[in-house]
């Protein structure tokens, strides 16, 4: 089994520029999933949107072609592929001639399908949708919807996971809100290197109260753990400690060696987001 220990990450690597799928280092999602109480099935659907920023390949003639790819990784998969081994992995076709795109889109879906499914069972493929760069001009910026927490005048002076944080008003009439705040920031669970996101939480249920909620998110400050670990986490805190009817956590982390990756987590089956970046992405 794959440990994060054992990958890329914090390590001198070699760019390999011929095309490469064993550069791909899947984690199982278990371990992280145990830590946070879900041993057995899930209380949450959804997926982690990837977008890649810097995908090149060689066309027959040895010209060289750029894309952005979007990526749909299922949260129900096996494992998560570690990003650097992905950005490892993207480098990999850049000196490699193909056919056509076609031929590198079913490429990149069946090596990213293998990756996240490796040890079980395939339920769903991996969505890969790419984009060229006569469409470049319609990848639009929006931010993420919702009432800012942000706005919230709190102390803070906790920089570790603290859900003790977190209440919420049983004792009244459910409510249905979408809140945000751009004030998420973790780091890596390897190197310690910072990620910086943005989060949405809409649901329904007793009112959560907003200045702790803040304080709770602004306790991941310090917190070492991949993007799509804290996302799960959060969502976990929120559904056991304030009880809501219904939840959706999503978060959009800025971009990291050409990569964006946003976590989406939801108690009840719905479309996903669109993959639209924010300002900082």
């Amino acid at each position: 089994m794959n440990t994060p220990e054992q990958s890329q990450l914090g390590k001198a690597s070699a760019y390999v520029d011929q095309y490469d799928a064993s550069l791909l280092f899947p984690i199982p999602r278990a371990g992280k999933r145990a830590e946070i109480g879900v041993t057995g099935a899930s209380p949450f659907f959804g997926a982690d949107i990837w977008t890649a920023y810097e995908l090149s390949w060689l066309n027959t003639r040895g010209k060289p072609q750029v894309a952005l790819v979007h990526f749909t990784i299922p949260c129900e998969s096996v494992n998560i592929v570690e990003s650097k081994s992905f950005k490892l992995y993207l480098n990999s076709y850049n000196n490699t001639r193909f056919t056509d795109a076609a031929e590198v889109l079913a490429r990149l879906r069946a090596d990213i399908n293998e990756a996240v499914w490796r040890g079980g069972v395939v339920q769903s493929s991996v969505g890969v949708k790419m984009i060229g760069p006569e469409l470049f001009d319609r990848e639009p910026i929006y931010e993420l919807d919702g009432l800012s927490l942000d706005r919230l005048d709190v102390e803070c002076t906790r920089y570790q996971p603290a859900p003790d944080l977190l209440t919420a008003a049983t004792e009244e009439p459910p409510v249905t809100e979408v809140l945000v705040s751009n004030l998420l920031k973790s780091n890596c669970l390897v190197t310690g290197q910072p990620d910086w996101g943005s989060v949405q939480i809409s649901y329904t249920g007793p009112q959560i109260n907003q200045e702790g909620l803040l304080q709770y998110l602004v306790s991941f400050r310090n917190h070492n753990e991949f993007h799509e670990q804290c996302v799960e986490r959060i969502f976990m805190d929120l559904w056991t400690r304030c009880k809501p009817l219904k939840l959706t956590v999503y978060a959009r982390y800025t971009r990291r060696g050409g990569l964006d990756i946003n976590p989406f987590r939801t108690s009840h089956p719905q479309a996903l987001p669109l993959n639209t970046r924010t300002a900082r992405q």
